[in-house]
């Protein structure tokens, strides 16, 4: 039952990637900039902290409390069972979800450098050249620009 939780918090995880993009992302302009990796990090992104681990975590450990004792046993059983069950069901989800990442840091061609914090994926290293793709609400990816893409140009586009 714990498994099945885990794999359920796992799935209700958002991606970090700079590959994967969300349903609300879809079909959203981004304003892209170019620019060069100066620095890179490795950190911890945290997990989330939803309250679907605590719930379900709660839900189970009452259960399992309802078999033990009789009366105002079986009581205090589920409601210990329950709290229990919450608090670690609430780690278990915090800690299926966290992720590795990286903090991005990009001196764009306008000369202003930015920092930001995204999934493994696509792997940036210093040096390499970025389109920073940034939207509305302050949240940006660093992709790498990929080869034959003209630094700073649109990408070529095949004849129609």
């Amino acid at each position: 039952m714990a498994i099945a939780c885990a794999l359920a918090l796992a799935g209700c995880a958002g991606s970090m990637s700079g590959n994967t993009y969300s349903r609300e992302r879809a079909q959203k302009v981004q304003t892209v900039e170019y620019g060069q990796v100066v620095e890179v990090r490795q950190i911890q992104i945290e997990g989330t902290k939803s309250g679907i681990g605590a719930l379900g975590g709660g839900a189970l450990g009452g259960a399992l409390g309802s078999g033990i004792g009789k009366g105002a046993g079986t009581t205090i059983a589920v409601v210990g069972g329950a709290i229990a069950g919450a608090a670690a069901g609430a780690v278990t989800e915090e800690a299926v979800t966290k992720q590795p990442g990286l903090e991005v840091t990009v001196r764009l061609d306008t000369g202003q450098t930015l920092s930001l914090v995204q999934g493994m994926d696509p792997p940036v290293s210093v040096g390499d050249r970025v389109k920073l793709m940034r939207n509305p609400d302050g949240s940006a990816r660093a992709i790498p620009v990929t080869p034959g893409e003209a630094a700073g140009a649109p990408a070529p586009y095949p004849p129609r």
